[in-house]
C-alpha cells in the first residue's frame, strides 16, 4: 500500500454505472442498486473506489460525486471497523487534502465524512484530525478556510463531550481562542461558522469557553448588527443561551441586549426573528426578569403581539382559504402521536375533590401542523409568560391594543387579537374580569365568523376563560358559549372542529355536573359527529367522550343517554383490530363511561372484558417470544397491555361485584401475576391498580393468589418509581382491609418500606396520603404487629391525613391508628396535638369512630391530669380548641 493506490478502469465504470441508476426515479430500479452496493461492501478496495469518484474524478458531474461520497459515509457508520487500515488511511488522508475542493457541494460532503469518520475513531484514533483543520483555517485559500471551518461545526455538534475531555488533551483550549478571531473575518459564511462552533459550548459551560467569556460577549456585540441574516440568528442564539447559564456576564449590559433584542424580533429575516423572540422566553424564566424588564414592557409588548400575526406564507400552508375541508380523508402523517396517562389510585381532597393535575394540555396548540414552532408561536408563548410574571401590569400595555385589534375589519388582525387575549388568560385573570362581561359574548359571536381560522382560535380562547365562565350564572355565559361551542363541533372545517373539541373537553372539566341540564343536548352533538368526523378528529371526539364521563359521573346513568352513547362507540370497537393504536383513545374513553355508568354498562362490558383480557395476553406472548428469539420476533408495543389492564379497572370500579362471574371465567389472575412483574414500571403501575380494584370487587377469586402477590408488592414499595409505588401501596391497603387478621403473616414485608416513605422529605402528596392510609389498614387489622412502631410514624400520618375529606379510606385508617393507640399509648403521647389536628380534620365522623376519638381524648386528658391538659391545649390554635370543645367536651 506504499504506492499510490489506482483503481481498475473497468470496476471504476461499473461503480459511475451504479451511481447514475440511483439517481433514477424508479423504485425497482433502487431497489436492485441498493442490494448491488451491498455486494460491493464485500470486496475491501470498494470504498477506495467511492472516496476515489468523490475526490480525485473531477470530469464527473458533482451529484454523482456527492453521492458517492454519502454512499461512502454510509458505509463508515456500518462497517468502518472491518475497514483495512490501508482503506482508511486513504480515505482520511484524501478528505484532509480535498476539504477545499472548489465545490461548495463536495466541501460540504467531504465534511459530513470527515465528522463520521470522527464519530467514529471518536478522534483518538486520527490525532492530526483537529490540528490540521485548525492550521487549514488560516490559509489564504477562502475555500479551504470555509471547508475546514464546515468540518470543524459539524465536529463541534456531534462531539462537544469529548473535546472537552482528558482523553483527547482538550483541544478546545487552543480551539475557543482560535474561533474567537475569526469573529471578525470578512467573509459572512466564516463568521457564521465561527460563531455556531463556540454555540455548542455555551449550554455545557465548557470550561475553556467559561476562561474566554469576556471577550467572547464583546465579539458578540461587535457583530450585532451584521448584514448577514445568519450571523445575526448565531449572535442571538448565543445570547439566549448565555442569559441561562451567564445571566452575571450579561447583567451589566442587559439595557442594551434588551434594546437589541426588540430591534432583532422585528428582524425582517423570519429565522432571525425567531431566534431573538426565545429571548423573552428564557428571561421570564429568570428571577431577574421583573427587574430588568419593566422598563421595556412598553416597547416589547406591541412587537409580541404583531409578531402573534399569521404570516402569508402561514396562511397559505394552513390552507386558510379553503373553508370547507370536512370531507378531505385525513393524510396519516398528521396524526401525532398520542401518550396514554396510566391509572394513578388518589384522594379525594376538600372542596372540589380535584386532583391538582399539571396543566400539559393547555399549550398554544392552535395550529400544530405548520412548521411546529414559529415566530407567531413563539411570540404568543412569551406573551402567556411574561403575563404570569407582570400579571395586570401587562394590562396597561395591552388593552389599549386589545381595543384596536378584536374589532378590526381585516380578519387576519382580528384574529391574532383573539389569540392575544387567550395568551394572557392566565397571568392576567384578575384584571381581565372587569371586560369579561363584554368580551365574552363578543367571542361568542367570533365563533360564527366566516374564516375559519377566526372561529378555531376563538374556539381556545374561549377555552382559557372557561373557568371564569363556570362561575356565573349560567344562563348568562354558559349557556350560550356551550350552544355555540357544539355547533362549531359540528363545523365544516378540521380545524375547527379540532379547536372545538378541546375547548368543550376543557369546559367540561371547570363546569362538570353544572353540564348535568344539558346533557341530552350535549351527547346528541357528540354522537352526530361521529358520522361526521375523519380519522384525527376521531381521537379527539372520544377524548371529549370521556372528559364528560368523568364530569358528570353517574348523572350519565340513564337509559335514554345510554341509547345514544353507547351503539356508536361499541360499533367503533368492533371496527378496529386489536393491533390498531385509536384502540388507545377509545379505550381510555371507555374506561371513563364505564366508571360513569356502572350499572348501565352490563349489558356492554362482556365483550370489551374479553378483548381486554386478550391483549393483554396476545402482548405478554409476543414479549416472551421476543425474549427467547429476538431476531425471530419484534417487541410488543406494551401500551396496548397498559391501556387494557387501565380499562378492566374501569370496568372492576364501575361494575363492582358484577364483575364476578367474569373474572372467574378467565384467566385474567394469572396474566396480572406476569405484568406485575415487567421490566415497564407503567405496566406495573396499571396491574397494582387493576389489583386494588378486584380486591374491592371480588376478593374470593384473588385470596388463592395473595401468597404470590403480596412479596412482589412489597419489591414496588420504591419510591423512585412514584406512580408503581403509590399504587402497590393502595394495593396492600385494599388487601388488608379484606384479610383481616389473617394479613399477618405479610405485616413484616411491607411495614418498614411503608414507614421509611411517609418519613421521607418531598414525597408527593398522594403517596404520602396512600401510604397513611395504608399504615392505618394494617393497623386496623394487625394492631399488635404494626403498633410498636407507631412513634415512628405518626406525626407524619397525622398531618398527611388531615387534608382528605371524609371517606371510607379515610374512616378504616382513622380506626386503624385508634387501635394502634389503645396497644401502645406511649407511641402518640409526644405527638398528641398532631393526633388532636388530625381528629379535628373530621366533618362527621361515624358514631362509633366518633367514640374511639372520644375516649382517646379523655383518656389522654385524665392521664396527665386538668392542670397539664388546660397548659397543653393553650397551644392549640383557637379553631381546634373549639372544636374539640364542642364535638368531643374536651
Amino acid at each position: 500500500m506504499e504506492c499510490e493506490w489506482k483503481p481498475d478502469e473497468q470496476g471504476l465504470q461499473q461503480i459511475l454505472q451504479l451511481l447514475k441508476e440511483s439517481q433514477s426515479p424508479d423504485t425497482s430500479t433502487q431497489r436492485s442498486v441498493q442490494q448491488r452496493l451491498e455486494q460491493l461492501n464485500q470486496y475491501p478496495d470498494f470504498n477506495n473506489y467511492l472516496i476515489f469518484v468523490l475526490t480525485k474524478l473531477k470530469s464527473e458531474d458533482e451529484p454523482t460525486r456527492s453521492l458517492s461520497g454519502l454512499i461512502l459515509k454510509n458505509n463508515v457508520k456500518a462497517h468502518y471497523q472491518n475497514f483495512p487500515n490501508g482503506v482508511s488511511d486513504f480515505i482520511k488522508s484524501e478528505c484532509l487534502q480535498n476539504i477545499g475542493d472548489s465545490s461548495p457541494l463536495i466541501r460540504a460532503t467531504v465534511g459530513i465524512l470527515i465528522t463520521t469518520i470522527a464519530s467514529k475513531g471518536e478522534l483518538q484514533n486520527w490525532p492530526e484530525l483537529l490540528p490540521k483543520l485548525c492550521l487549514l483555517l488560516d490559509s489564504e485559500d477562502y475555500n479551504t478556510c470555509e471547508g475546514a471551518f464546515g468540518a470543524l461545526q459539524k465536529i463541534c455538534e456531534d462531539s462537544a463531550e469529548i473535546l472537552d475531555s482528558d482523553m483527547l488533551d482538550r483541544p478546545l483550549n487552543i480551539m475557543i481562542p482560535k474561533f474567537l478571531q475569526f469573529f471578525k473575518h470578512n467573509s459572512p459564511k466564516i463568521r457564521s461558522h465561527a460563531i455556531a462552533c463556540v454555540n455548542q459550548f455555551i449550554i455545557s459551560r465548557t470550561q475553556a469557553l467559561m476562561l474566554h467569556i469576556d471577550p467572547f460577549i464583546e465579539n458578540l456585540f461587535a457583530l450585532a448588527t451584521d448584514e448577514e441574516p445568519e450571523v445575526r440568528k448565531n449572535v442571538c442564539r448565543a445570547l439566549v443561551m448565555l442569559l441561562e447559564v451567564r445571566l452575571d456576564r450579561l447583567l451589566p449590559h442587559m439595557h442594551n441586549i434588551i434594546e437589541y433584542m426588540l430591534q432583532r424580533t422585528q428582524d425582517h429575516d423570519e429565522n432571525v426573528a425567531l431566534e431573538a423572540c426565545e429571548f423573552w422566553l428564557t428571561l421570564a424564566e429568570q428571577p431577574v426578569c421583573k427587574e430588568v424588564l419593566c422598563g421595556h414592557l412598553s416597547q416589547l409588548t406591541p412587537v409580541l403581539v404583531n409578531g402573534m400575526k399569521y404570516s402569508e406564507i402561514d396562511i397559505i400552508l394552513l390552507k386558510g382559504d379553503i373553508e370547507e375541508d370536512e370531507a378531505i380523508p385525513d393524510n396519516e402523517q398528521d396524526i401525532r402521536p398520542r401518550f396514554h396517562r396510566s391509572r394513578t389510585v388518589a384522594q379525594q381532597h376538600e372542596g372540589d375533590g380535584i386532583e391538582e393535575d399539571d396543566d400539559e394540555d393547555d399549550e398554544l396548540d392552535d395550529d400544530d401542523t405548520i412548521s411546529d414552532w414559529n415566530l407567531r408561536k413563539c411570540s404568543a408563548a412569551a406573551l402567556d409568560v411574561l403575563a404570569n410574571v407582570f400579571r395586570d401590569d401587562l394590562l396597561l400595555h395591552i388593552l389599549p391594543l386589545l381595543k384596536e385589534l378584536l374589532f378590526h375589519p381585516e380578519w387576519v388582525v382580528k384574529e391574532s387579537g383573539i389569540l392575544v387575549l387567550g395568551a394572557i388568560a392566565e397571568g392576567c385573570m384578575q384584571g381581565m374580569i372587569p371586560y369579561l362581561p363584554e368580551l365574552i359574548p363578543h367571542l361568542i359571536q367570533c365563533l360564527s365568523d366566516k374564516k375559519a381560522l377566526v372561529r378555531s382560535i376563538t374556539c381556545w380562547t374561549l377555552s382559557r376563560y372557561a373557568h371564569w365562565v363556570v362561575s356565573q350564572p349560567p344562563d348568562i355565559y354558559l349557556k350560550p358559549l356551550m350552544t355555540e361551542l357544539l355547533k362549531r363541533i359540528l363545523d365544516s372545517n378540521k380545524r375547527v372542529q379540532e379547536a372545538a373539541c378541546s375547548a368543550f373537553a376543557t369546559l367540561e372539566e371547570e363546569a362538570c355536573t353544572e353540564l348535568v341540564p344539558y346533557l341530552a343536548f350535549i351527547l346528541d352533538t357528540l354522537v352526530f359527529a361521529f358520522s361526521k368526523y375523519q380519522h384525527k378528529n376521531l381521537l379527539i371526539l372520544y377524548d371529549a367522550i370521556g372528559t364528560l364521563a368523568d364530569s358528570v359521573g353517574h348523572h350519565l346513568n340513564k337509559p335514554e343517554y345510554i341509547q345514544m352513547l353507547m351503539p356508536p362507540l361499541i360499533q367503533k370497537w368492533n371496527q378496529l383490530k386489536d393491533e390498531d393504536k385509536d384502540l388507545f383513545p377509545l379505550l381510555e374513553c371507555l374506561s371513563s363511561v364505564a366508571t360513569a355508568l356502572q350499572s348501565g354498562f352490563l349489558p356492554y362490558c362482556e365483550p370489551v372484558y374479553q378483548r381486554c383480557v386478550n391483549l393483554v395476553q396476545k402482548t405478554l406472548a409476543q414479549a416472551m417470544l421476543h425474549q427467547s428469539q429476538p431476531d425471530q420476533y419484534e417487541a410488543p408495543d406494551k401500551d396496548f397491555m397498559i391501556v387494557a389492564l387501565d380499562l378492566l379497572s374501569g370496568l372492576a370500579e364501575g361494575l363492582g361485584g358484577t364483575i364476578e362471574q367474569l373474572v372467574a371465567r378467565s384467566n385474567i389472575l394469572t396474566l396480572m401475576y406476569q405484568c406485575m412483574q415487567d421490566k415497564m414500571p407503567e405496566v406495573r403501575q396499571s396491574s397494582f391498580a387493576l389489583l386494588g380494584d378486584l380486591t374491592k370487587a371480588c376478593f374470593q377469586h384473588v385470596k388463592p393468589c395473595i401468597a404470590d402477590f403480596m412479596p412482589i408488592l412489597g419489591t414496588n414499595l420504591n419510591p423512585e418509581l412514584i406512580s408503581v409505588c403509590n399504587n402497590a401501596t393502595w394495593a396492600i391497603g385494599e388487601i388488608s382491609i379484606q384479610m383481616g387478621p389473617e394479613m399477618q403473616p405479610y405485616i413484616a414485608m411491607v411495614l418498614h418500606q411503608l414507614v421509611e416513605i411517609i418519613n421521607r422529605p418531598n414525597t408527593p402528596k398522594t403517596l404520602l396520603e396512600n401510604t397513611a392510609i395504608t399504615i392505618g389498614r394494617l393497623g386496623y387489622v394487625c394492631p399488635q404487629e404494626v403498633a410498636p412502631m407507631l412513634q415512628q410514624f405518626i406525626r407524619p400520618w397525622c398531618t398527611s391525613l388531615r387534608n382528605i375529606r371524609d371517606n371510607e379510606e379515610k374512616d378504616s385508617a382513622f380506626r386503624g391508628i385508634c387501635t394502634m393507640i389503645s396497644v401502645n399509648p406511649g407511641g402518640v403521647v409526644q405527638d398528641f396535638i398532631f393526633f388532636c389536628d388530625a381528629v379535628a380534620s373530621w366533618v362527621n365522623p361515624k358514631d362509633d369512630l366518633r367514640d374511639m376519638f372520644c375516649k382517646i381524648l379523655h383518656g389522654f386528658k385524665n392521664q396527665v391530669g386538668e392542670e397539664n391538659w388546660r397548659r397543653f391545649s393553650d397551644q392549640f390554635p383557637m379553631p381546634l380548641k373549639e372544636r374539640l370543645a364542642t364535638f368531643y367536651g374536651v
